[in-house]
């Protein structure tokens, strides 16, 4: 049987569930492929650490880039995380001629062009399905099962602590401060939660999606982003009563004028699959032209769940390494030659339906001002509600969020209307 000999660099969490996996489904995975995936070295500084995991089976360094030069490994998993050491690693693996397996998301939003130009010179394959949505198959699910398909937009939860964060907020009325302290607690977040709650986690995951989906560079620099660190428990029961569920979405759309790329707090009717994954759950929605709405839910984050999507791309790495480039699917699912630089749209003209609360001296005076101010700016009203002895809650139709921000600016400056507005956002994902 031939033998695929793989070099881990970082046996962290998902390093470590890599290697376990490997090791405990050998024999299953060697059935699958008739290939014997073996794992030849692995590279870490905490070198008890990787001796206590490895047991004495396997070659151990804390030389990352002796790992990557090694005539012993044929391909290197990157689990480092980050993007310095690790985009190293990896352009040197490739300069070495190893093909590359990633779940280093961060690496792939700001880097991915780079590394995949260099995999196409050097006629290698680089592989990162772990790096999107942990272990449900999306890149696959994109790039593969929907070749067929013109997308037309793609949206999903992608970050399974903010998704924690607001399921408790909801379901146990606490405030955002009051959760954040049990998520750490829990490890679904860390010490510095700042890349999950403020989405830039999931604003490197949605760029990913994106390039796949419609074809185009990555573009991190250019996605619109904003976290749930400002949500207030209020809202969020208010929109239950509406009938809405509060989620951080990543949300990326193929419009006449561009592509929105855009992550933010959303509320979506509750009556929607995806309003209903809850926890630390990940899930994503496609809309496509042919097959129509297809949902993929799973575990987002954690050692096995994201391990099953680096083993996985290792099985396609054996499949494929023998194979002409021709054969190989592209690394963002279109030819080189065909990858289209579109615009990525400002959010100030993104379209969107609104959901607004405002503190109101005199509710019916301030119901009035707020039909007159919103007719101005041309902003149909779906719904005014008093929610309380001060709080309105206005839900609008769809309309550009410039529009938007100059209504509620006049809405400000109204003496019915005390303090600032909260502005939410609201998508129908049907």
């Amino acid at each position: 049987m031939k033998k695929l000999n793989v070099g881990i660099v970082g046996l962290g969490t998902v390093g470590g569930g890599t290697y376990t996996v490997l090791t405990r489904n050998a024999e299953e995975i060697s059935r699958r492929i008739g290939v014997d995936v073996n794992v030849a070295l692995v590279a870490d500084k905490d070198l008890d650490r990787a001796n206590e995991l490895t047991n004495g089976k396997t070659t151990v360094t804390d030389d990352a880039f002796a790992l990557v030069s090694s005539p012993d490994v044929d391909v290197v998993v990157e689990l480092i995380g980050g993007y310095t050491i690790a985009k190293d690693v990896v352009l040197k693996a490739i300069e070495n001629g190893k093909h590359v397996v990633t779940a280093n998301k961060a690496l792939i939003a700001l880097h991915g062009n780079e590394i995949f130009a260099a995999a196409t010179k050097a006629g290698v394959m680089v592989a990162y399905e772990a790096a999107v949505a942990g272990g449900i198959p999306i890149i696959k699910a994109l790039r593969e099962g929907l070749t067929a398909n013109r997308h037309q937009w793609v949206a999903g939860i992608l970050n399974g602590t903010t998704n924690y964060i607001l399921t408790e907020m909801r379901d146990k009325g606490l405030a955002y401060q009051d959760v954040i302290g049990e998520a750490q607690r829990l490890g679904y977040a860390e010490a510095d939660p700042t890349f999950d709650v403020e989405g830039i986690d999931a604003a490197h995951k949605l760029v990913i999606m994106s390039a796949i989906a419609f074809g185009m560079p990555l573009k991190f620099d250019e996605a619109y982003t904003e976290g749930i660190t400002q949500i207030a428990q209020t809202d969020i029961q208010y929109a239950q009563t509406l009938g809405y569920s509060m989620k951080l979405l990543g949300i990326t759309k193929r419009t006449d004028k561009g592509v929105e790329l855009r992550v933010h707090p959303t509320l979506i009717p509750a009556d929607q699959l995806v309003a209903s994954v809850d926890g630390a759950m990940n899930a994503v929605a496609v809309q496509s032209d042919a097959v129509g709405p297809t949902l993929y839910y799973g575990a987002g984050a954690g050692a096995e769940p994201t391990a099953s999507a680096v083993v996985a791309d290792l099985v396609d790495v054996a499949r494929l390494m023998g194979a002409d480039e021709s054969e190989r699917p592209a690394a963002l699912g279109y030819q080189v030659d065909q990858v289209q630089d579109i615009a990525v749209l400002p959010i100030e003209v993104v379209e969107s339906a609104y959901y607004l609360r405002a503190n109101a001296t005199d509710q019916s005076a301030a119901s009035a001002d707020i039909e007159k101010v919103m007719a101005e700016y041309k902003i149909a009203i779906k719904q005014i509600v008093q929610k309380s002895a001060s709080d309105l809650v206005i839900l609008t139709d769809v309309t550009v969020e410039k529009n938007m921000d100059a209504a509620i600016a006049a809405l400000e400056a109204l003496p019915t209307i005390t303090g600032k507005l909260v502005k939410l956002r609201m998508e129908a994902l049907g």
